[in-house]
């Protein structure tokens, strides 16, 4: 079995045992900066379950669940430390793979330069920590936590580390990152995450009806959360199933949700009968009910637009899909003296940051 292939099995173990309510919880990052195109990318994961991605090219960190995006919502500080702890690293980590492709007299050709770094919270409170760079695919040294001092994997990579740290200060400061801020941070999570999926916001409605043949009656919910939404529809206060348009639930970029159902019936039938959309969630004490008779009707091309669909404020904020081809790989924590040392994934393209140091 080729390496990556036994990574790909690692990364399934690894999350089948985090879904299962393990105790222990690691939070991971994951940097890789390539030439010739010289773009850094980062990742994030907590418990092996990717939470951020962050591209040179953007200067932006992005969210990739949904109880992050809340927490993000929840707490901007807190955000606005992990963007600028993301920004300094990649900047710093561009000049590092320069730098080692000097040491390594690769003036040309594909080179790339990975960083990982993290940290795991076990059962009984037990910590561990692991920071190490690899070149080209290869260990290029790493961090001994219990010295607090750089290990090099041969002598180009002591040469470097005599250019990136020659008092040591680097190896101080993340000594002090994994042991300190790391383990702070990794413990936000779980708990906000916890605190995220209990809380409860209830949707924001819009009935309005398109100028169609036959009408469309749209029942529209949005703002919500958690996911879990029902809408359905009444007519003489019986279930109706048919010419019923469902559709999926869509995220907002708060990390709320969104969702609506259309109703394709004559505008005889909607005369005639009472037609009622109904909305179900747990944020509710009790269904919303809301009567066909006081929709809103949008006209398209209408002069004026007074009543249009511009004036209905519906929240449709859908998440833009993220393009983004990230297979930074799952880091493989394994034994090696007093600590544990991550086997790393052949990179592909993710990118560096930290605080001041890198």
């Amino acid at each position: 079995m080729e390496d990556w292939d036994f990574l790909k099995v690692l990364l399934f173990f690894t999350c089948s045992v985090h879904l299962s309510g393990a105790v222990p919880h690691s939070l991971q990052y994951i940097y890789t900066a390539i030439i010739p195109t010289l773009n850094c990318t980062a990742v994030g994961l907590v418990n092996g379950e990717q939470i951020v991605y962050y591209d040179s090219s953007t200067k932006k960190m992005i969210t990739k669940t949904e109880w992050v995006k809340m927490i993000k919502s929840v707490d901007p500080q807190y955000w606005k430390i992990q963007t600028q702890h993301m920004q300094n690293q990649q900047e710093r980590f561009q000049d590092n793979l320069e730098e080692v492709m000097q040491i390594f007299g690769h003036a040309k050709g594909v080179h790339t330069l990975l960083k990982v770094y993290g940290c795991e919270i076990g059962e009984n409170s037990t910590f561990s920590g692991h920071y190490q760079y690899s070149y080209d695919q290869k260990d290029f040294f790493h961090l001994d936590l219990k010295t607090g001092t750089w290990t090099p994997a041969d002598e180009k990579a002591e040469i470097f580390i005599k250019w990136w740290d020659p008092k040591g200060d680097n190896a101080k400061y993340w000594k002090d990152f994994l042991e300190t801020d790391c383990v702070d941070w990794l413990k936000k999570y779980p708990n906000n995450g916890i605190q995220v999926w209990q809380h409860k916001v209830s949707p924001k409605t819009f009935l309005f009806q398109k100028e169609s043949s036959p009408p469309e009656v749209v029942c529209d919910a949005t703002g919500f959360f958690p996911k879990a939404l029902n809408i359905s529809w009444r007519k003489d206060g019986e279930d109706v199933h048919l010419d019923v348009d469902l559709r999926e639930t869509l995220p907002n970029q708060d990390g709320s949700f969104q969702k609506r159902s259309i109703l394709k019936v004559s505008a005889e039938e909607l005369q005639k009968h009472t037609y009622t959309c109904v909305i179900e969630h747990s944020s509710l004490e009790k269904d919303l009910v809301l009567p066909v008779s006081e929709r809103r009707i949008l006209r398209d091309g209408g002069s004026g637009g007074g009543s249009d669909g511009g004036q209905i404020g519906i929240i449709v904020g859908i998440s833009v899909a993220l393009v983004v081809l990230v297979v930074a790989g799952i880091v493989v924590w394994k034994k090696k003296n007093s600590g544990f040392k991550p086997v790393l994934p052949k990179p592909s393209s993710e990118g560096d940051s930290s605080s001041n140091n890198s």
